[in-house]
């Protein structure tokens, strides 16, 4: 299948979040303190990622991530906004590697990068069916 259009190396994406009560360590469970969650930091960069790749893909592509590295710098409370910048660094075949950056509303709170991988989606769903099926979870 042809891409809509090529992916570009150097594409950027930008996306913003609000930390709601939901996104704190001391709601998801990875922490005690009332501050954003490195989880759901790391799902904002995913995020921030797959929308800017996953539109240019041919109907039946999607992608899935498959190696994330992010350092968690500063704290961010709740009520911040927290701005998410996905930088497409390289393309290898089937991979896609990003460099992400995050910022609240006063500082730098985290940098990393994320690979993504382009699946066939029916193909991906049967597997997922198919390994369910073996322990009777349908």
């Amino acid at each position: 299948m042809k891409r809509k259009k090529m992916l570009m190396e150097g594409a950027t994406n930008v996306m913003t979040w609000v930390v709601e009560q939901e996104h704190l360590a001391s709601s998801f469970g990875s922490g005690l303190a009332a501050v954003l969650a490195t989880p759901v930091l790391a799902g904002f960069c995913e995020e921030c990622c797959r929308k800017m790749v996953d539109p240019d893909l041919p109907d039946g592509e999607q992608t899935v991530g498959t190696e994330i590295h992010i350092r968690h710098l500063a704290a961010t409370p709740q009520g911040m906004k927290v701005i998410v910048r996905a930088v497409l660094r390289r393309t290898d075949g089937r991979s896609l590697h990003f460099d992400v950056e995050a910022n609240d509303e006063v500082e730098k709170i985290a940098e990393g990068t994320h690979t993504r991988f382009i699946i066939n989606s029916d193909r991906f769903s049967h597997r997922i069916k198919a390994k369910r099926e073996k322990l009777g979870l349908v």
